[in-house]
């Protein structure tokens, strides 16, 4: 058994190396939470058409 308080609780500890979370405040008009989904060699998601055009911004949050 660790002391580390995380560990006791059953949280995901963060990868060794990855950078420490940080906090991000956006003003918008809109939120949509989706998972990524495997595309080729790359990853996707899919939005509303009417936000074709829009500019948005993509925050990875785990």
């Amino acid at each position: 058994m660790t002391d580390d308080p995380k560990h006791r609780m059953g949280e995901k500890q963060p990868d060794r190396g990855a950078p420490p979370k940080v906090k991000f405040e956006v003003y918008g008009e809109e939120m949509i939470e989706k998972q990524v989904t495997s595309s080729g060699n790359s990853g996707r998601v899919y939005l509303p058409p009417d936000w074709v055009g829009r500019h948005v911004k993509i925050i990875r949050i785990d």
